[in-house]
């Protein structure tokens, strides 16, 4: 409101106005009172148990660092990592075919997928690691022959089914039985219509498939895959079924034999595999991040 000064007699002081002051409500940030106690109940739990199992004399953590980086130990870890990417790549190989037959026209080739699915998954991986063990005595030479005639070719078992060649088919004929029912639910949660509305357009079935389908079907195969992954690299420890002798597993039961020292051999094996399934799910992570790029949405970045 203006007041006019001009107008106003003299001796009249000017009446101010002044502008009402504002009340604003002040947020106080919500207090989690129990939160913080429950960290501090946490905190002071896992010091007590940290210092208990680090001044506990029967861990022998001298020993678990003296064999940490022994060259047994990293030479175990090389052959379980070679064991797990050679045995994944026959999975993902071998469960590609799989659905490729299960999709076919074909009642045969539906009835093989079928029962090599059945029978993988419906039996324990360590019986089919034992099978493979002994393998070489069921069946001493692989030949091809005329039928009921003489052998055109013979060869002993043992120099082609060696203990590495049986651990890579036991786990990976074992896992491709897993990967094909996720592959199949990765090419189902497409919807058809893509595939037929690129035909119409005049692609080809290959650059249908790794145009189109492949790129969405990998943001649900890429999950469970790597769960697969990290579960194999940790199935490896069954070779010994076999027996495999190169393993991470075997390597430190070695040693802990000779040194009647099981405890420390254990948290050196149990570390290693810590550490390499941690960057197996960095890379899961990255993978998963790379596929889901336009699709997937953090919850908190949604708002």
């Amino acid at each position: 409101m203006a007041i006019d000064t001009e107008n106003l007699g003299a001796g009249v002081t000017p009446v101010s106005f002044n502008k009402p002051e504002i009340t604003r409500n002040v947020v106080a940030p919500r207090r989690h009172t129990g939160r913080w106690l429950a960290i501090a109940l946490l905190a002071i739990l896992a010091l007590q148990i940290g210092q208990a199992i680090a001044a506990n004399p029967n861990f022998h953590w001298d020993v678990y660092l003296t064999y940490l980086f022994a060259p047994q130990v990293v030479r175990g870890v090389g052959w379980t990592l070679l064991l797990t990417v050679v045995a994944m790549t026959v999975a993902i190989i071998v469960a590609g075919l799989l659905v490729i037959m299960r999709d076919s026209d074909n009642p045969i080739l539906r009835g093989l997928a079928y029962s090599w699915v059945w029978f993988f998954r419906g039996t324990p991986i360590y019986t089919q690691l034992l099978f493979w063990g002994l393998f070489a005595v069921l069946f001493p030479n692989l030949s091809i022959a005329i039928p009921f005639g003489p052998d055109i070719i013979s060869v002993e078992t043992k120099y082609i089914v060696t203990p590495a060649i049986a651990a890579i088919l036991g786990l990976g004929f074992n896992e491709s039985a897993y990967l094909t029912e996720i592959f199949r639910a990765g090419f189902n949660s497409i919807d058809r219509g893509q595939a037929e509305a690129a035909q119409a357009l005049g692609m080809k079935p290959p650059k249908i498939w790794w145009r189109i389908l492949m790129p969405q079907a990998m943001r649900v195969i890429i999950p469970p895959t790597g769960n697969e992954t990290i579960g194999m690299l940790k199935m490896t420890s069954l070779v010994l079924a076999i027996p495999f002798t190169l393993d991470l597993t075997f390597a430190t039961n070695a040693i802990s034999n000779r040194l009647y020292l099981p405890i420390p051999l254990l948290l050196v094996a149990g570390t290693w595999y810590l550490a390499i399934t941690s960057l197996l799910m960095v890379g899961q992570h990255f993978l998963e991040r790379h596929f889901g790029k336009g699709v997937s949405v953090h919850p908190a970045r949604a708002e």
